[in-house]
C-alpha cells in the first residue's frame, strides 16, 4: 500500500516563489475534485484568485492542506477558516477526496485533521457541507433539519460519513441556475411590477467592487444585517460586524483575486439610508458564470417588493456590463420561501443543493 500524509500549504509572497507550485498543486486538485462531484467548472478557482484570498487573513484565519504520497500527486484536500472577529468559538471547513482514492481513509485523516486544528484554536463549534445533485423525495431514507424545510438522502456517501462521526444536520440550501440573458422585456415587466409596489419612496443606486464613500456606512450595515437578518436554521453564527474599514479590506482583496462585483442597492429616499441590496460576483476564471451572491431586504422595509426590484436591476445592470455571461448560480436557505419565490419567478431552475452540517466540540 502507498503510503500518504497530510501537508500543510504555505503561503507564497508571490507566484514566482517556490512555495507557489505547493499551493497550485492543493488547488489542482481542489478543483479537480469539485469538479468531479458537479461536472462543471464553474467552482474552480485560480492560482491568483487563491493566493490573493491567503493573502488578507485580517478577519478570518485561512489554513490550507492536502494530502497524497511524497512526491506525487495529491488525492484530497482540506480548507479551513477560523473567524478572527466575531463567531470565534466556530471553524468551517470544506474537504474532498478524488474518487479514485476513496474508501483507504483519506477523508477520516483530514477529517480529524480538521477537528484537531480547531480544537487548538479554542474553537466549540466546527461546520461543513456535504454536497447533493438532486434533493430526494421525501422516504424513508431521508434527513430533513429541524426547521423541516429540504432533505438529504442518509445512503449519500457525504451524509453517512457525517452521520458516523456524530453530525448533525443543521440546515438544507437549494442550489439554482438561471440561464441569461433573460428576455428584456420580462425582466423590466418583474422591475416595474416590484418599483410600482415600492412607491417613490424607493430608488434603485448601483456600483461595482469599489462602493462609493457616500454609501459606505450603509453598506457596512447592511453587510452586518446578512449575518442576523437570513434564515440560520440551527447554525450556531452570530452577528458578524462590518465598518468602513471591512469593506475597503475586503475590497483590497477582491481586487488582488481578481474578483469583481455588481451591486444594486435601494435608498429609502426619505432617511438617505439603504434598504435592501443584492450582489453578483464575477470571476476571473470565466466570463460566462457568475454567483450570486448576497441579498437581503432588511427587515424594517419587509413586504415592498425590495428583493425583486434590486435583483431585476442587478440582472439588467449584469446584460449591459457582462454580455457574455451565460449562467448565474446563487444558494438559499430552503426554508427561506419569500427568496427561493423571487429566484423561481425570475427563471432560476434547481440545480443540487447542499446539507448544512453543524458538530459541537467538547
Amino acid at each position: 500500500m502507498t503510503s500518504w500524509s497530510i501537508t500543510e500549504i504555505p503561503v507564497p509572497a508571490t507566484l514566482d516563489d517556490p512555495g507557489a507550485e505547493v499551493l497550485r498543486a492543493y488547488l489542482d486538485v481542489r478543483n479537480a475534485v469539485i469538479e468531479e462531484s458537479w461536472g462543471v467548472d464553474d467552482f474552480h478557482r485560480s492560482l491568483p484568485d487563491e493566493l490573493g484570498g491567503l493573502h488578507d487573513q485580517t478577519y478570518v484565519r485561512k489554513l490550507r492542506f492536502m494530502v497524497g504520497p511524497e512526491g506525487g500527486d495529491p488525492w484530497g484536500y482540506l480548507a479551513m477558516n477560523l473567524p478572527l472577529q466575531d463567531n470565534t468559538h466556530q471553524a468551517t471547513f470544506d474537504m474532498g477526496v478524488l474518487r479514485a482514492h476513496q474508501g483507504q481513509g483519506v477523508g477520516s485523516a483530514l477529517h480529524d485533521r480538521a477537528l484537531q486544528v480547531a480544537r487548538e484554536a479554542g474553537r466549540t463549534t466546527v461546520i461543513a457541507s456535504s454536497d447533493q445533485q438532486v434533493e430526494p423525495p421525501e422516504g424513508p431514507t431521508t434527513l430533513s433539519p429541524s426547521t423541516g424545510s429540504g432533505r438529504v438522502d442518509t445512503e449519500d456517501r457525504g451524509v453517512r460519513f457525517a452521520l458516523k462521526r456524530g453530525w448533525e444536520l443543521a440546515q438544507v440550501e437549494r442550489y439554482s441556475v438561471l440561464d441569461v440573458p433573460i428576455d428584456p422585456a420580462v425582466l423590466a415587466a418583474h422591475r416595474a411590477a416590484a418599483q410600482e409596489r415600492a412607491g417613490d419612496d424607493y430608488r434603485m443606486v448601483s456600483w461595482g467592487t469599489h462602493c462609493p464613500d457616500e454609501w459606505l456606512d450603509e453598506y457596512a450595515k447592511l453587510n452586518t444585517r446578512m449575518s442576523t437578518d437570513v434564515p440560520l436554521g440551527d447554525l450556531d453564527f452570530k452577528e458578524d460586524v462590518w465598518d468602513p474599514a471591512r469593506i475597503r479590506t475586503t475590497e483590497a482583496q477582491f481586487a488582488e483575486r481578481g474578483w469583481e462585483l455588481v451591486v444594486t442597492a435601494a435608498e429609502h429616499v426619505p432617511t438617505r439610508t439603504l434598504a435592501a441590496y443584492t450582489v453578483l460576483l464575477v470571476f476571473p476564471h470565466t466570463d460566462r458564470y457568475v454567483a450570486q451572491e448576497d441579498t437581503l431586504v432588511i427587515r424594517e422595509h419587509r413586504g415592498r417588493r425590495l428583493g425583486m426590484l434590486v435583483k431585476a436591476a442587478n440582472l439588467e445592470l449584469l446584460a449591459r456590463e457582462r454580455p457574455t455571461v451565460r449562467r448565474v448560480g446563487t444558494w438559499n436557505a430552503e426554508e427561506n420561501s419569500f427568496m427561493l419565490d423571487i429566484n423561481i419567478a425570475l427563471g432560476f431552475r434547481p440545480a443540487g443543493g447542499s446539507g448544512e452540517w453543524q458538530l459541537r466540540l467538547t
